[in-house]
């Protein structure tokens, strides 16, 4: 017998890209985290801007919730443009608002994701990234954090 156990082949990167489905929603947990995990993004400026971005420039992808943390977000979004790759919407919206937020901070290159597969439950998933900030001890109840909103309206069915 081998003194050392198997190694899990496992991934070790994210996978690229998101499978849309014709016949089903095609919505995505993102989780994109600052450079070095600087903590800057909890801040009304940083809202502002980042708001706007999704709101009017990176319109690829349609963002409906999302909840910053000091060192990285939560957001979930849908396909609004089948040629617009979720990697290279996210690379679109981070250099947007390096240019918008001069100083501020950079985020780390890529990005997690996630598509929520038939039956699994939106308000269960937003409810767990907006308790986030009460499991990081940053407040005691979710309604404390004002890091959170909604750009787009985006129905499930």
């Amino acid at each position: 017998m081998s003194p050392n156990p198997p190694r899990d082949p496992g991934r070790r990167t994210p996978a690229k890209g998101v499978h849309i489905a014709f016949d089903q929603p095609n919505w995505v947990i993102l989780t994109v985290c600052t450079e070095k995990r600087s903590p800057w993004l909890a801040q009304p400026i940083v809202q502002s801007a980042l708001h706007k971005i999704w709101a009017e420039q990176a319109t690829a992808w349609l963002v409906s919730d999302y909840v910053l943390m000091p060192d990285h977000l939560h957001l979930f979004c849908a396909a609004h443009d089948l040629n617009c790759s979720v990697e290279k919407w996210t690379g679109f919206w981070k250099a947007h608002s390096v240019r918008a937020l001069p100083g501020y901070g950079r985020f780390q290159a890529g990005c997690f994701h996630h598509r929520m597969r038939d039956g699994e439950n939106y308000a269960e998933k937003w409810q767990y990234a907006r308790e986030n900030p009460v499991r990081k001890g940053l407040v005691r109840k979710a309604e404390e954090w004002r890091y959170w909103g909604r750009v787009h309206e985006i129905r499930w069915s």
